[in-house]
């Protein structure tokens, strides 16, 4: 698994922490970026890159759990694995179930946070490569006319450019060569490759 343009970003208070942290996620050949405070991590500069938050649960002002809430409604995509000194159950659940990759009580072993890593890094990575194929999928919508939209429509919902050209009051030849219009700003190879590609569009919310 090629990680290496992949980042982690660590957030704890703690200097001695994050100086042992950066250590060991750098012996393993991958990026770190540290920080104090989740404010010093909304207000740099993030590459364009695959990765995860190491992030401290306990932390001054604004706890590592209500960051993670904010990070939600931010629209900030990045998984996040807690380490904490004080943990308990319902606190670990609660990140869970917001989302959170792992959570660690100190003292963990370094694998178990390195493997919680690339778990993370790896469904970022996924995540970023799905939401490319989205934009992509939408930009070539948007490219569509009016009319191109409402054959591409017909022709996944499966009906026939007969069917179709009397829907629209139109003759199967202009069905037809809307039909290949659509086939060619989609770049879809085939009906089946178009309707899943609807399928993706629709899933992503996408509307004419």
């Amino acid at each position: 698994m090629k990680q290496d343009s992949a980042v982690v970003f660590v957030i704890d208070d703690d200097p001695s922490v994050r100086d042992a942290l950066d250590s060991l996620i750098r012996s393993v050949a991958l990026n770190v970026q540290s920080f104090a405070t989740t404010e010093e991590f909304l207000l740099s500069k993030r590459p364009e890159a695959p990765g995860c938050i190491v992030l401290d649960v306990r932390l001054p002002g604004r706890s590592g759990l209500d960051f993670q809430h904010e990070m939600i409604k931010s629209d900030i995509r990045l998984p996040v694995i807690f380490i904490t000194g004080h943990g308990d159950v319902p606190m670990s659940v609660k990140a869970i179930k917001a989302g959170a990759i792992e959570f660690l009580t100190k003292p963990f072993r370094d694998q178990d946070l390195l493997d919680a890593i690339h778990v993370g890094i790896e469904s970022n990575r996924l995540q970023r490569e799905a939401s490319a194929v989205a934009e992509k999928l939408r930009s070539r919508f948007a490219a569509l006319t009016q009319r191109e939209r409402e054959i591409m429509r017909q022709v996944v919902s499966g009906r026939p450019n007969k069917q179709i050209a009397a829907e629209l009051k139109l003759s199967e030849f202009t069905v037809k060569v809307h039909r290949g219009h659509v086939m060619q700003k989609m770049k879809a190879k085939s009906l089946a490759d178009l309707v899943r590609m609807a399928d993706s569009l629709l899933s992503h919310t996408v509307k004419a």
